[in-house]
């Protein structure tokens, strides 16, 4: 085993470290063998205008059409980026990493027997802002702006700026249904409103970092109240992991993502333990992710989330799921699929001896199998497979790689102030989800999916168990039960077990399914006469 010190290469706390940062993991990417890079326990500076440029096309991340004309598409600053590596471990010793400008965190690309643990990272500045209600009068609103946001007020406009970026706090105000906005009397909770400073008449500074916003009517408004401002587009990422085999996330700390904290594309075997996604402790904010913590997408054998804190997300705790392919040409046994979600797309996790099924969008039932011969990326947005059968695809069908559907783990982890769903699932793979403590969710604490009109993520559910989970408060039905089908045919799930668990508050019914097949409800509390429809 080579232990490598980051000492040894010059890396101290208290000092900016990102081109040495680079040197020290193109060294361990030139030792045979085991080996392992080992920090001293301190603070860290990253310098975002330093770190290396990569092509990353990451999963339910911003599309092309998003990007501005002066940005190349999909290029992303990574200042831990781990390519083509074998038998590495990165130990970080309880380092603090602070990044300073916006960029993809870490990057696993290509890697197999990869282990990162023991560090904690955050943002300088993010662009992510909180307001405050400190005062609420007829006709104008005191808000007191988080310690961590740069701000200035000029001509009568708000701005917040840092490292890569300056932006209208109002910016697209009308249209900005993504703001979150947690209540003083229910801290917990969060949920989408429209946008505080929209409909404001004037702006201007108060001591401190107070500022008053004179409004026409101010009723939405409630001392104790925090609005977070930030731009929604996913550009970036947390850590990304694509192409890998054994990937072990062990005591991580993200106390912020510009966009999903976990994206695992077209991977296998991946485990988290003992992670916080969560704002560090003393924080004036309470969102740690723009987007979802987690994506897994495409990928193989077994995800694993163990003992675990998810605190503040802007969309799902967690979403595993495949892709639905459009065929758009069918030329026998070779076919032309293409990816159909815009944020979706430009990677190819099709492979030679891969068995793929034929959808049918509207019952979401199979037509057919065959088993992949050959395959190509024609694009960013098509792909070229032969199969051993001439495809037996309905009109305007979808095909379902069947082979990337893992099992699941969720066992062991807190959720809380999660603004949609906790667990979006839609795999064939064997599901666990044990013993966890769903604290809040705005909707359901777990859907069972499956669509191919908009998402367009795949499959069928063939064996999930939902055991001994407390579901504290979900906005609304717990367990949903949800395949987007539009004719009924047969059951697109199957085999659904929800036992031991508590449910206190909750909208609607506790589980609520269509087109399902072999639910077993057991040995649950429920807080609501209303069980099951």
């Amino acid at each position: 085993m080579k232990i490598l010190k980051a000492s040894d290469h010059g890396i101290c706390p208290e000092q900016e470290i990102t081109a040495q940062l680079y040197n020290l993991i193109d060294a361990a990417k030139k030792e045979p063998g085991k080996k392992t890079i080992c920090f001293e326990k301190g603070t860290y500076y990253i310098d975002s205008e330093k770190c290396r440029n990569y092509m990353l096309h990451i999963t339910n991340t911003v599309g092309d059409s998003e990007f501005s004309p002066d940005e190349t598409p999909h290029i992303n600053g990574v200042p831990f980026y781990f390519g083509d590596m074998k038998d590495l471990t990165f130990d970080g010793g309880g380092a603090s990493f602070v990044i300073d400008g916006k960029v993809t965190n870490a990057a696993v690309v290509c890697c197999q027997n990869i282990t990162l643990k023991n560090f904690e990272i955050r943002h300088a500045h993010p662009d992510m802002h909180m307001l405050e209600v400190l005062r609420v009068t007829p006709f104008y609103v005191d808000f007191e702006i988080d310690r961590d946001t740069q701000y200035r007020i000029q001509n009568n406009k708000l701005y917040f700026y840092g490292r890569n970026y300056t932006v209208a706090a109002d910016k697209n105000a009308p249209n900005a249904f993504w703001i979150d906005l947690i209540r003083a009397k229910t801290p917990e909770k969060i949920q989408r409103v429209s946008h505080p400073l929209f409909g404001a008449l004037k702006i201007t500074q108060r001591a401190g970092r107070c500022i008053r916003v004179h409004f026409t009517n101010t009723l939405r408004f409630r001392k104790g109240d925090c609005y977070h401002i930030f731009d929604v587009r996913r550009q970036f990422a947390g850590i990304f992991i694509d192409r890998s085999e054994n990937v072990v996330l062990e005591n991580i700390r993200q106390r912020f993502n510009y966009s999903l904290a976990l994206v695992a594309q077209d991977s296998e075997n991946i485990a988290m333990r003992g992670c916080e996604f969560a704002p560090e402790k003393g924080s004036a904010r309470k969102m740690a992710s723009v987007a979802d913590f987690i994506q897994v997408c495409m990928c193989r054998g077994k995800f694993t989330a163990e003992n675990n804190l998810f605190d503040g997300a802007g969309d799902d705790c967690m979403n595993v799921h495949g892709v639905h392919y459009k065929i758009v040409k069918n030329d026998g046994s070779q076919l032309t699929l293409r990816y159909m979600h815009p944020q979706t797309h430009g990677f190819n996790p099709l492979r030679t001896g891969d068995t793929v099924a034929f959808i049918d969008p509207k019952s979401m039932l199979e037509t057919g199998k065959a088993t992949i011969t050959s395959s190509k990326l024609l694009n960013e947005y098509e792909l070229q497979i032969t199969v051993d059968t001439p495809g037996r695809a309905p009109p305007g069908g979808v095909l379902e790689h069947i082979n990337a559907g893992p099992d699941v783990v969720f066992r062991n982890n807190t959720l809380t102030r999660i603004i949609t769903r906790g667990l979006l699932l839609t795999t064939r793979g064997d599901v666990l989800i044990e013993s966890n403590r769903f604290i809040s969710t705005t909707m359901s604490g777990i859907l069972l999916s499956d669509d191919a009109k908009s998402w367009y993520e795949s499959g069928m559910c063939r064996n999930v168990r939902i055991l001994n989970n407390t579901f504290d408060y979900c906005g609304q039905t717990p367990v949903l039960i949800k395949p987007e089908n539009t004719v009924h045919k047969g059951p697109v799930h199957k085999n659904i077990e929800v036992s031991h668990n508590v449910f206190q508050k909750y909208s609607g019914y506790c589980v609520q399914a269509k087109s399902t097949d072999n639910i077993l409800l057991k040995g649950n509390r429920y807080n609501s006469s209303k069980i099951i429809k």
